[in-house]
């Protein structure tokens, strides 16, 4: 009877000695599974930390490389910065991660010895590109202008307005002008075409001085040449210094930028093969090890436990299955393969939580991979349509103010013509005379009436040409000081009525083409310390402005400008009695390109300029009223005194 009892108590110990050895064999086995599968873990965490590093290095590198050819293009302090800046994180980053990551331990020094010749190169580039400024200037710009200044010499030194040497002159002097915007247009574009036709036109300029030589009628004029010559050959000079500085930078921003910097992808793309190794490596010991720990749990379970065995299979199977679908679906998300199903979205359970993560996580990849698709490309699209922008923009305003100088000049010659052709016409006629008195006194005595009528219209012919040729001079010094205004943006201190009156007398050709009425009411002695070049622009363009718009189809009216000095400022008002403004007109009057006659040629840009020119460079305000059948009024408000610093001599006084 006693026996029973002990041998169940015996069996109850064994099982639950069984049952405790089954619990502490599944304990060792799943403690040391989770050490090894913890260590795994760290392994898979470490080397994808390690490869959003080298992402992240290798996204900077490729932004150096951009800010340094943006750089290169528009040189600024602001980018200047940003490339340094750059420059020490990345090498901060190299130093402190190649410290403690031993993936990157190896390599790190590596990477630093290429972004520092990266950065060296940069110094190169940038060194050069202060060498090719300084070429510009003083190698093409400098004989430039010392040649525009022989051209004045020489035309200066001619005696009449047939001389011989003037057809030469002329042809030598329009192949500078070719010469000097095709080197222009290098420098800013380097365009091989253009450096070809400015090489071009100074070999032609080169080739004209020595026919120029033989025609020249004094010492002045071919010493001239003779320095014109030296400065042509010293500005060819400078041509070939540019084009070869410019080659030169091309193939340093070859060698010392894109290579050093292909040659950081390659260092971290090795590194990134290196950690895709090493990444699946550490997969698959996870995943072994995970295998192991339920192959030794199932096998413990059907040896021990047959029914706990059976339970624990199923339960096994009902997580293993899930969690391999989700682990699968993790690892395609990862590899960006976002087309693998996801499987137990529709679970109640744990899994099925883990499932639906694993979606939105796979959702939120595939919409940030697409945000960022877009977001490429739409910057892409926004850059190239800005640089086409600015491009059209400089190209049209360019061209507006070409087209504006070019009818100025074009009245301008035709009103000096006048008053030349006349004189001409005086002193041929003077000279037959001479000659037909010369003849009479050679054939005998000479009444006294005779040598009376000859001297009387000696008297009327010397009146008409002294009157006529001060015209052509008061003509030619005026568009002369308006366009030297024009043609250079220096401040210096100027009498608003004396450059308003310059003005007007080179605006008067335009004006004997239309039935318009120009009316000036400008007081004398206000004295501005401004620019009368782009004063004269903004008088200008407002006076075409109102030619073209106020008055369409030559209809007849009146223009008046009118100046009054309110303390430090002054208030200038251009009036029209045209045809006046719509409101939608007026509110986009001001905007670039916006035009009433694009089908007759306008470009929008005349008011644009204007607006630019009094509020920026000018330093004063504009605005306007206007209204249908009523006209339009201007008032721009300057002052006297331009803001910024007045130029050296002047301020001295």
């Amino acid at each position: 009877m006693n026996h029973r009892p002990r041998e169940t108590r015996w069996r109850l110990f064994s099982i639950a000695a069984l049952n405790g050895a089954v619990a502490f064999i599944l304990a060792a086995f799943i403690w040391n599974g989770a050490n090894v599968l913890s260590r795994a873990w760290d392994d898979v965490r470490t080397v994808r930390e390690s490869d959003k590093l080298l992402v992240l290095l290798e996204s900077e590198a490729s932004r150096l490389q951009n800010l340094i050819h943006r750089y290169i293009n528009q040189p600024s302090q602001e980018v200047l910065t940003e490339i340094l800046g750059l420059h020490g994180e990345v090498l901060s980053t190299l130093r402190n991660r190649g410290a403690i990551d031993p993936i990157l331990s190896g390599s790190a020094d590596e990477l630093r010895t290429v972004t520092e010749r990266f950065l060296q190169g940069f110094g190169e580039v940038r060194a050069l590109q202060t060498t090719i400024a300084h070429t510009y200037e003083n190698e093409v710009l400098k004989p430039a202008r010392e040649m525009a200044g022989l051209y004045a010499i020489i035309e200066g030194a001619i005696g009449a307005r047939d001389a011989l040497l003037l057809p030469s002159l002329g042809k030598s002097r329009e192949a500078f002008t070719a010469s000097l915007v095709a080197a222009n247009a290098f420098y800013l574009s380097l365009a091989s075409d253009a450096a070809d036709e400015a090489r071009r036109n100074i070999t032609t300029v080169e080739q004209t001085i020595p026919v120029m030589i033989d025609l020249a009628e004094n010492s002045l004029q071919r010493a001239a040449l003779t320095a014109l010559a030296q400065r042509a050959a010293a500005f060819g000079d400078g041509l070939k210094t540019l084009a070869e500085q410019f080659a030169m930078r091309t193939n340093l921003l070859k060698t010392a930028i894109d290579d050093n910097q292909a040659a950081m992808i390659s260092v971290i793309n090795k590194l990134s093969a290196q950690m895709t190794l090493r990444e699946l490596q550490a997969q698959g010991s996870f995943d072994h090890t995970l295998a192991n720990i339920y192959q030794n749990v199932a096998l413990v379970a059907v040896i021990f436990l047959t029914l706990i065995v059976v339970i624990g299979a199923l339960i096994a199977r009902s997580i293993i299955l899930p969690l391999k679908e989700i682990m699968a679906a993790m690892h395609g998300v990862v590899s960006e393969k976002y087309d693998e199903p996801i499987q137990g979205t529709h679970a109640r359970d744990e899994i099925g939580e883990m499932a639906r993560a694993v979606a939105v996580f796979r959702e939120n990849a595939i919409a940030k991979r697409k945000a960022e698709d877009e977001l490429r490309a739409a910057k892409d699209r926004a850059e190239k349509a800005l640089d086409d922008l600015r491009e059209a923009q400089q190209s049209l305003i360019a061209a507006e103010k070409l087209a504006a100088l070019g009818g100025l000049v074009a009245g301008v010659a035709h009103e000096v013509n006048n008053p030349i052709g006349i004189s001409l016409t005086v002193a041929s006629s003077f000279a037959r005379r001479c000659e037909e008195f010369a003849k009479e006194v050679d054939a005998g005595p000479l009444r006294r009436s005779r040598l009376g009528e000859f001297l009387e219209g000696g008297r009327d012919a010397a009146n008409q040409l002294v009157s006529n040729l001060q015209r052509a001079g008061e003509l030619v010094q005026s568009f002369k000081q308006v366009a030297v205004d024009r043609s250079h943006a220096d401040r210096r201190p100027f009498d608003l009525r004396e450059s308003t009156d310059q003005i007007v007398a080179s605006l008067r050709p335009v004006l004997k083409k239309s039935q318009i009425t120009l009316t000036v009411d400008v007081p004398a002695g206000i004295l501005m310390d401004s620019y009368p070049g782009s004063y004269g622009q903004v008088l200008t363009n407002l006076f075409l402005n109102s030619v073209v718009h106020a008055f369409p189809d030559g209809r007849a009216g009146t223009v008046i400008v009118e100046a009054r000095q309110v303390r430090d400022d002054v208030d200038i008002f251009v009036s029209d009695d045209g045809v006046g403004m719509s409101e939608e007109i007026q509110r986009r009057a001001f905007d670039p390109f916006f035009t009433t006659r694009r089908n007759e040629g306008g470009t929008g840009l005349g008011l644009h300029i204007i607006f630019n020119l009094v509020t920026q460079q000018l330093g004063g305000r504009l605005a306007f009223e206007s209204r249908l059948g009523w006209g339009t009024r201007f008032r721009i408000t300057l002052p006297r005194v331009a803001p910024g610093e007045a130029p050296p001599a002047q301020a001295a006084q």
